[in-house]
């Protein structure tokens, strides 16, 4: 569980700051929409390559521009 303590004399705009990058920092979103529906391995490791080969492309790209 992520806590922020608000100290004296600090605006809630920055212990929310400090709350977001803890929040971050500790990949909870990342982790709750990888959980969010289970992907068999074999389907997880298609889109992995299909994102590689993606990425790749993409730099070439940017390359011959």
């Amino acid at each position: 569980m992520i806590k922020v303590i608000v100290q004296d004399g600090e605006s809630i705009d920055k212990a929310l700051k400090r709350f977001k990058k803890k929040y971050e920092k500790a990949g909870i979103l990342k982790e709750f929409r990888r959980r969010k529906e289970y992907v068999k391995p074999s389907v997880l490791k298609k889109m992995q390559k299909e994102r590689t080969v993606r990425k790749k492309r993409r730099i070439l790209e940017e390359e011959n521009n």
